[in-house]
């Protein structure tokens, strides 16, 4: 039987990867889809989002991470460890045109790819393509990789660049493994400055990878897939600033916190708090699912920096507790320390 063709989506927090993967497969052409998502944190927001695209039978397998959706795309979320996970769908692999892993927005690309040289998934499965998204607000914003000037300046002084943030490393890393970059949020920034930063990425990428704009995810498939690319076969020529590191002391740093809240809470005073707590701590990434008084639909908030976007995605439904879940993910966060933080806010305005 031929092998699987797996396309690996990566990008920095908030870059918009689960927004692609949702648009993809309410529009998969036919293609029979099994999606991965290597969440960060414990509570499953990725996964549920992904859940919800209004395409699932969330009666099929109600005890098993992979769940059949309507259309005949799975869905599912490496709970424990990639590698059980990905024999799973293999032997549904007769009922697959293709699979899709996002990666957390803090994992660097290579080990994941590398894992597809494994006996036990060599033979059934082979990475298609890379596609990097890029937040390009975020970028002219001068988050992430610090501000352009600068950084091409210390770039044109120092080309060991030893002095790079890890952030920086992680960025550099996903446009380097990259076979297409699609630049995201392109469209709350000025011309120029996309332009600029456009012309800025294309030189931060391996020659002949070309950067797309991208809106909302909406993206043709024809695109997305078929590179043929055998990235596992050509992983020297998509270089890493940690291939030759055995361990990587700064990821050891990021972590994740999760705060669940029983009360409602009225989306204006909740984005003003997580600012507060942005200010307070090292948070990278914010994101959850809210309990609006008064609302019958369950609100999903996600948060980078001092932006965040919200949206109603579904009706709560009878089974389940109108409660708040947030995770925050960023460096040697406590989980105490925020939930203190929590509790001396005045949230007068909290239903």
């Amino acid at each position: 039987m031929h092998k699987i063709p797996v396309t690996v989506v990566t990008g920095f927090l908030g870059a918009g990867k689960t927004t692609l993967v949702r648009h993809l497969l309410q529009n998969n052409q036919g293609r029979r889809i099994a999606v991965l998502v290597n969440e960060f944190g414990e509570v499953g927001i990725d996964g549920e989002l992904l859940k919800s695209c209004q395409i699932c039978d969330e009666d099929d397998e109600p005890d098993s991470n992979i769940l059949e959706l309507a259309n005949g795309c799975l869905c599912c979320t490496v709970q424990e460890e990639f590698l059980p996970t990905m024999q799973a769908l293999l032997k549904r692999r007769d009922r697959l045109d293709c699979v899709l892993i996002e990666t957390s927005g803090l994992a660097l690309p290579k080990p994941l790819i590398q894992a597809f040289r494994w006996p036990e998934i060599r033979s059934a499965a082979t990475v298609d393509g890379v596609v990097t998204v890029v937040d390009c607000e975020a970028l002219a914003n001068g988050q992430f990789v610090g501000d352009l000037d600068a950084l091409e300046a210390q770039r044109q002084a120092d080309d060991s660049l030893e002095h790079e943030t890890p952030i920086e490393e992680l960025f550099e890393d996903q446009l380097a493994c990259a076979d297409l970059v699609l630049l995201t949020k392109g469209d709350r920034v000025p011309a120029p400055t996309r332009a600029r930063l456009q012309h800025w990425l294309q030189q931060e990428v391996p020659a002949g990878v070309k950067i797309v704009p991208c809106q909302q995810g909406e993206i043709s498939p024809d695109l997305l897939l078929g590179f043929n690319a055998a990235v596992e076969d050509d992983l020297t020529n998509r270089p890493s600033h940690h291939d030759h590191e055995a361990e990587h002391e700064h990821d050891e740093n990021v972590n994740s916190v999760n705060l669940t809240l029983d009360d409602a809470i009225e989306p204006t005073a909740l984005i003003e708090r997580l600012k507060d707590l942005v200010q307070q701590h090292e948070i990278y990434r914010i994101k959850g699912f809210v309990a609006v008084p008064n609302k019958a639909m369950r609100l999903v908030i996600q948060g980078v920096g001092n932006r965040f976007d919200h949206f109603y995605d579904r009706p709560w439904r009878p089974d389940e507790l109108r409660r708040t879940q947030l995770v925050f993910i960023g460096e040697n966060l406590d989980a105490e320390q925020l939930w203190s933080a929590w509790q001396m806010a005045d949230l007068s305005a909290v239903g």
